[in-house]
């Protein structure tokens, strides 16, 4: 007699984000594709969230916006992108939709997924968020003027 038993793909289950109630992280996560920068979406019961290559990718919508930042700031098709800097030596990097209300939070394993690629699959989803801000450039901050000084 053979038994053969049928093994379940891990289901992913972590905190969900503040805002993900939002109507708008619900459009969002109905719209996360199922395959993204090579990787197969993973189950998940965290609303708002989405996982890809057994937890190599986790986005998660219900991000208050981010407040004015000196992290590095990308655009991709039209979404602006900060690199926030990582508190944990895990080899994670944490992305962050810029000026976009609520705001996504993306982790990713670096060496397992792209930031690249995680990125141009990801903005055409998170584009319908409304765009309240948007990165600058150094170029685009006016520098302070120089101190006259005076000879009273």
């Amino acid at each position: 007699m053979i038994t053969v038993h049928m093994l379940r793909e891990p289901t992913f289950s972590f905190a969900a984000a503040p805002l993900a109630d939002d109507p708008a992280c619900t459009r969002v996560g109905e719209r996360y594709p199922n395959r993204l920068a090579g990787l197969e979406r993973s189950d998940t019961t965290t609303k708002g969230a989405a996982v890809w290559g057994d937890g190599a990718v986790v986005a998660r919508c219900g991000f208050p916006r981010l407040k004015a930042t000196a992290d590095a700031c990308a655009e991709v098709n039209g979404v602006d992108w900060a690199w926030r800097t990582s508190t944990d030596d895990d080899g994670r990097e944490v992305l962050v939709t810029y000026g976009r209300e609520p705001s996504v939070e993306v982790q990713l394993t670096v060496g397992e997924a792209a930031p690249d690629s995680v990125l141009v699959g990801l903005s055409p989803v998170v584009k319908s968020l409304k765009q309240r801000n948007e990165c600058l450039s150094p170029s685009d901050v006016m520098a302070p003027p120089s101190p006259t000084h005076s000879t009273h």
